[in-house]
């Protein structure tokens, strides 16, 4: 192994497999089910006030997300909503959860690299039996040395796990789309942190680039992992 970094972090969706774009169609099904009671924008606003209340109670992931449409869609309509309508948005979250994973560009790739080198490690939020399908669909599980699926991701977080499968964030790098979850809690914890931005990104995932790391390093995929690497090893 090589000196410095022994433990990778990967963060799961939308880092290397697509995850919010099947939010966003349903988003858009929500939206066209509502239509004569309000405009798009104000029913998005609506869900993503249900979706923050909601996180302390549901947590992350797609069962969450179903209960969340829920609440808008009744308060719209003055609690009028159609049962048909709620039957829909029910069959479009069970949908999203028996979709097929579809993997992002250089992601087998870069894990198959870097489990030969490294300990790699795959740490994501969401429901968990949503999160243990995708890994097995994916093909990637037996590369991983560890799947941690959390509640949610703090600094605390990536110092337990890094030191749970090495030797702490010292000598970690934290892989993922998600500046406000995977990259600065894991740098305040003290390892790389490392950010590939997605075309899509969920709001209250949202967060301003970190300033004062060291640590912090952006990449367009996960095409430039292996190189990356080499840099900062060197």
């Amino acid at each position: 192994m090589p000196k410095g970094l022994q433990t990778i972090g990967f963060d799961a969706d939308d880092t290397l497999w697509q995850n919010e774009s099947f939010y966003r169609l349903t988003q858009e099904r929500f939206a066209e089910l509502l239509a004569n009671y309000t405009d798009r924008d104000h029913l998005y606003d609506r869900l993503l006030e249900a979706e923050k209340r909601n996180l302390g109670h549901y947590g992350f992931g797609i069962k969450g997300f179903m209960l969340s449409m829920i609440e808008p869609a009744i308060e719209v309509t003055d609690q009028a909503v159609p049962a048909s309508v709620i039957a829909e948005l029910l069959a479009a979250g069970q949908d999203m959860l028996a979709h097929p994973v579809h993997l992002l560009p250089h992601a087998e790739d870069a894990v198959r690299a870097l489990a030969e080198t490294h300990t790699i490690v795959l740490i994501t939020k969401g429901d968990l039996l949503d999160q243990e399908r995708k890994l097995a669909q994916s093909g990637l599980g037996d590369f991983f040395d560890g799947v941690e699926i959390v509640s949610n991701k703090t600094q605390a977080t990536y110092q337990t796990t890094f030191a749970r499968y090495g030797d702490g964030p010292d000598r970690a790098m934290m892989i993922g789309n998600s500046l406000k979850s995977d990259v600065i809690p894991a740098l305040e914890a003290g390892a790389w942190g490392v950010y590939i931005p997605h075309g899509l990104t969920w709001e209250l995932e949202h967060a301003e680039p970190p300033e004062g790391f060291d640590r912090y390093r952006e990449m367009t995929d996960l095409g430039e992992v292996v190189d990356l690497l080499r840099t900062v090893e060197s």
